[in-house]
């Protein structure tokens, strides 16, 4: 029997890329479609619900805030995610889930690397991206391809044993981190293919984005390290069953 599916997408003034994110959504396939939306001033609410999304409205403000309102209303055994701008291919949700279940896996993380379409991603976002995921690999001596990808499909049981503590763009690192750390032979990548986005680009600082999640992630490391020293019991006390 196929377990069944949250997909969790937060939102901000996104009412085109909505709009084409859900059209995305293979039919019949997903549980729940949960929207977090973080106040936006445009249509989105109006236009998420139209299209049968479930909206949630967070007043406090943060990416990693959006997603663990996000996590705390799904109901699915496994959760997938994706942005509300069209980038990710939201129509292979099936596929990824199929492949998590087949190998076993807790947490699979989409990359978008090796783009299959360059246009896709602004130059300096790519180089960017692609020196964070070089910088977590030395950190932790594992290969990531993609250590700020923003679709994952995971088993929500697993976030039980996740120390989550961010609250911003930070989160999409932290999460995968904490789930190679907690789980690391469960733990795996999937390439992906990444789309222009739909709508306005919001305004991202890239430099002081990127210094905030080197610095992030090399504290992170160090918690990490700190951390497999000291037994913690939530790992042998919760950790998903062959059914979830």
């Amino acid at each position: 029997m196929r377990p069944k599916v949250s997909l969790v997408i937060p939102a901000l003034n996104e009412e085109t890329g909505i709009e084409a994110t859900i059209d995305q959504v293979p039919e019949d396939y997903f549980h729940e479609i949960i929207v977090v939306d973080g106040g936006s001033k445009d249509d989105t609410v109006a236009r998420a619900t139209a299209r049968g999304a479930k909206v949630l409205i967070e007043t406090t403000r943060g990416y990693g805030r959006a997603y663990k309102r996000g996590f705390e209303a799904a109901t699915g055994e496994i959760i997938a995610t994706a942005d509300a701008d069209a980038t990710y291919p939201i129509e292979m949700v099936p596929n990824v889930v199929d492949y998590l279940l087949k190998k076993d896996l807790y947490f699979i993380s989409c990359s978008r690397f090796p783009l299959a379409d360059h246009k896709s991603m602004p130059v300096l976002n790519k180089y960017g991206n692609i020196g964070l995921s070089l910088a977590a690999s030395m950190f932790y001596l594992h290969s990531f391809r993609d250590i700020s990808s923003g679709m994952w499909v995971f088993r929500r049981s697993i976030l039980e044993t996740l120390d989550l503590a961010t609250e911003g763009w930070c989160f999409s690192n932290e999460v995968k981190l904490e789930a190679y750390f907690r789980h690391p032979e469960k733990f795996q990548e999937f390439v992906v293919p990444y789309e222009e986005r739909v709508g306005r680009t919001h305004n991202v600082t890239i430099w002081r984005t990127g210094v905030e999640v080197l610095g992030f992630m090399a504290m992170k490391r160090l918690e990490h390290f700190v951390r497999s020293r000291v037994a913690d019991p939530r790992v042998e006390r919760r950790m998903p069953s062959d059914d979830e």
